[in-house]
């Protein structure tokens, strides 16, 4: 696993910020549960991006999104499993926007025909590098604890294979 972020996970992760952070809030009632959340979920797919972008390329599908929502299924039922009170969720339907019942005007219609000028924002690259950061380390604890465990291993073998003195 690379120290930086590849740019395929910052455009995946500015595209889908602002609708993991609203499905995060909603699904735990707070937008401060959700900044408890919505990072390790993002950690999780940080950390499994060059599995998912094969197999997205693999089977033509978006595997990373769908890892996306499975995590976040799963990172919320623990996230409710470890509270000491029962989480209730309640949600309240939107208002009726009364924008939608206007016609839309002529400069509206035709900005669908011009190029975007929107750039990437400041706040999904920071949330993105600060997930690859925290999947990169444990990346590292996870090879470290592997090669641990194999020289463990070995001399055990080793150990085993000495004759011993009758």
């Amino acid at each position: 696993m690379a120290e930086e972020p590849p740019g395929d996970f910052l455009e995946f992760v500015a595209a889908r910020l602002a609708d993991l952070q609203r499905e995060t809030v909603r699904l735990t009632g707070g937008l401060q549960q959700a900044e408890e959340i919505y990072p390790e979920v993002l950690s999780d797919v940080a950390g499994h991006w060059r599995r998912l972008r094969w197999l997205s390329r693999w089977t033509r599908r978006d595997a990373a999104a769908e890892f996306l929502t499975r995590r976040l299924a799963a990172r919320t039922k623990q996230w409710r499993e470890e509270q000491i009170y029962e989480v209730d969720v309640r949600l309240l339907r939107p208002p009726p926007s009364s924008a939608a019942a206007l016609p839309a005007s002529y400069a509206l219609r035709k900005a669908a025909l011009l190029p975007s000028t929107e750039r990437i924002q400041v706040r999904p690259v920071a949330e993105a590098a600060i997930a690859w950061s925290h999947a990169w380390r444990r990346a590292n604890w996870h090879r470290f604890a592997r090669v641990v465990t194999t020289i463990f291993l070995i001399m055990i073998a080793f150990l085993q294979a000495l004759p011993t003195a009758s």
